[in-house]
Formats: C-alpha cells, structure tokens, sequence
C-alpha cells in the first residue's frame, strides 16, 4: 500500500480482467509483511540499474518477480539487501528512462512462462 489503483470488481471488470478470479492475490502494507506471506523461494528485483538481463535468468515455477513503481522503481534499501544476480533489467534503449510497469510485468511474466513451457517439453 498505498496502491495506485483500485481492485473492486466494478474496475476489475470494465479493465477487461477476465482471469482475475484465478489468481491467488493479496494486498500487503509494507515490504516486511510481503516477505513473511511469500513462500521461501528465490526473488528476482527488476530494475533499471541491473547488470544482468532477464533473458539471462533461468526462472522456476515457484520465483517471485518483484517490480517498483514506474516514477521511482525499488528503492535502493530493498536492492542493496539482495545478491546482485538476482537483479535483473529489461534492456532498453539508452534514451528510455523507464518502461510503463505493466509492460514490463508482461514482458518479464511471459518469459518466466516460457520457460516454464519450454521446461515442461
């Protein structure tokens, strides 16, 4: 919280999110209390000062993408408490200061998808 969008079901619908009702989701008030309801698996941290490309991870059913907002991305407290090959980047063009969030979870959840299918044969 504090959420940048609502998630009752009258904009849930007009949002066209017919999936919604087969996702497991939940809102949490801070970062400490996500990490508890979290199983303990691997994080990825996408953020713009990464090294590492997302097409360089090799994802698992079970990780968890962890994505900041689009003004400020993830705050550098939370990042300097992970190992630097869990953060990841979505390469871009040097004059692109950031990709809209919902692109960038897109891009990253199909190809954590992917390779899931691919893994799957």
């Amino acid at each position: 919280r504090p959420l940048g969008f609502r998630v009752d079901d009258y904009y849930l619908r007009r949002a066209g999110l017919d999936y919604w009702e087969h996702l497991e989701w939940q809102v949490v008030d801070n970062w400490d209390n996500l990490l508890s309801a979290l199983p303990s698996t691997r994080r990825w941290l996408f953020t713009k000062k990464a090294d590492r490309s997302y097409l360089d991870a090799r994802f698992e059913p079970a990780d968890v993408l962890v994505f900041g907002s689009e003004s400020s991305g993830l705050p550098d407290s939370l990042l300097d408490g992970h190992p630097t090959n869990s953060l990841l980047r979505i390469p871009t063009r040097a004059e692109v200061r950031s990709l809209n969030l919902s692109n960038a979870v897109a891009v990253a959840s199909y190809e954590a998808v992917r390779q899931a299918a691919a893994a799957e044969g």
